[in-house]
Parts: C-alpha cells; structure tokens; sequence
C-alpha cells in the first residue's frame, strides 16, 4: 500500500509541468497532459482499493503523509531538472510494481493471503464482475503497472531522441 500512495506522484507532477509548460508556450501537449493525469488517477484508485482492504491505521496515514511529501519534492525537482530521468526512474518503478504484484499473486495461489471478494470500489472501476475476488483485482492493477512501465519508458525515449513530448502521440485512452 505504502508503493501506491507515491505512484501517483510521478503522473500528476508531469502533468502538471506540462500544463503550465502548455499555458506559457501556448502549444498542445500532444495529449501528454491527460495521459500523465490519467495515470495519476489510476494509481489513486490502486490505493483506495486497497485501502479498502488493508484499512491503515492512522499511524500509517500519517506515515503516508510524509513519505508522499517528500516523494513529491524530490520527483517535481528531478522532473525540472531532466523529464528523462524522472520518466526512465517511473519506468523502473512501475516494473518494481509489476514484480511485486507478481508475487503478491502467488501469495494468494499458495493460500498464504485470503483471496476476499473485491472491493466494490475495485468492481466499479475496472468494471470487474459482482463476483470478482482479490486476485482478479490484483490482475487488473499489475496490467495498469505494465502500462505505465510501457508509457513512461517511451516518454523517456523520446526525451532521449532530443524531442519534446508533445512531438509524438501519447498513448491516451486505456484508462
């Protein structure tokens, strides 16, 4: 849970630099603005989903409140510094994810974590079935880690090639 209250950060701190790069320069972003916000947005509900399941005590939220504020800081000012650096680092971050929901996933095979029913927040969102568990909201979670692996790595190939986001199409419209 303590990943996914940072996940969110790297989306939003991109999209917001984009969109006050968007206002001064008066140029579209090549949809780059809404991809990072909806990535932001996903990784918000991969939190409240679980959440719902863990249910944090308040020592965990303040805990979050901290780790998060410094996350923030520290990613905003390496997004300033080099937006190829900050996508390349999300990219590996979101693989860490992959691989950590990849375990989690065999923890449920082996029986060693309950497999609930999913949260009703999780079966609204992803439009799971009524009768969906945790593992197939965990499933769903790990295939939205892969794809921001996916979008962060090639926003970090195209500031690799000299090019500005916005020179090529972002991959909107998974979420």
């Amino acid at each position: 849970m303590m990943l996914e209250t940072v996940a969110a950060v790297p989306g939003m701190v991109g999209g917001m630099l984009l969109h006050c790069k968007s206002l001064r320069k008066f140029q579209h972003s090549g949809g780059w603005i809404k991809a990072l916000l909806e990535e932001a947005e996903n990784e918000r509900m991969h939190l409240m989903t679980f959440m719902e399941v863990a249910k944090p005590k308040w020592y965990e939220r303040a805990l979050v409140f901290t780790v998060q504020g410094v996350f923030f800081n520290a990613y905003f000012l390496m997004y300033i510094l080099s937006p190829k650096l900050a996508h390349r680092v999300t990219g590996y971050l979101e693989e860490e994810a992959i691989h950590s929901y990849t375990e989690f996933l065999k923890e449920l095979d082996k029986g060693n974590i309950p497999n609930v029913p999913a949260p009703a927040i999780a079966i609204d969102y992803w439009r799971l079935p009524k009768d969906s568990t945790l593992r197939d909201v965990v499933v769903v979670i790990r295939a939205d880690e892969a794809h921001h692996r996916d979008v962060n790595h090639f926003a970090s190939d195209i500031h690799y090639q000299g090019k500005e986001l916005r020179e090529a199409a972002a991959p909107i419209g998974y979420h």
